[in-house]
């Protein structure tokens, strides 16, 4: 399965000339793409899809989406808090989201 999964921006910052960020999914934080939500600051929402932030969401909607899935026990299966440790950047994450290589 492959959700898009609301989590809390903690902290931007760039890695190679790409705009990324840590974000929390409800205990569980990754190293996120935000090339495609230039707006997105921290302490914001956004839905993420493997590993791209795809859109700003609002804290409430969040919340509910976060519990929801909690409750299917499809939270950590997506997430998979194992792979945590070795994290790195997403799969071609882009410099310029509007068509630009990496």
């Amino acid at each position: 399965m492959c959700l898009g999964i609301p989590g809390q921006v903690q902290t931007i910052y760039e890695a190679d000339g790409v705009r990324m960020g840590k974000v929390n999914f409800g205990g569980i934080v990754k190293e996120v793409c935000l090339a495609y939500v230039p707006e997105i600051a921290v302490g914001d929402y956004a839905i993420v899809h493997v590993g791209f932030a795809i859109t700003r969401v609002d804290e409430a909607s969040a919340q509910e989406s976060l519990r929801l899935f909690r409750e299917m026990g499809v939270l950590d299966e997506e997430l998979n808090p194992d792979q945590q440790a070795g994290a790195s950047l997403p799969p071609a994450c882009p410099a310029d989201p509007w068509g630009g290589a990496r």
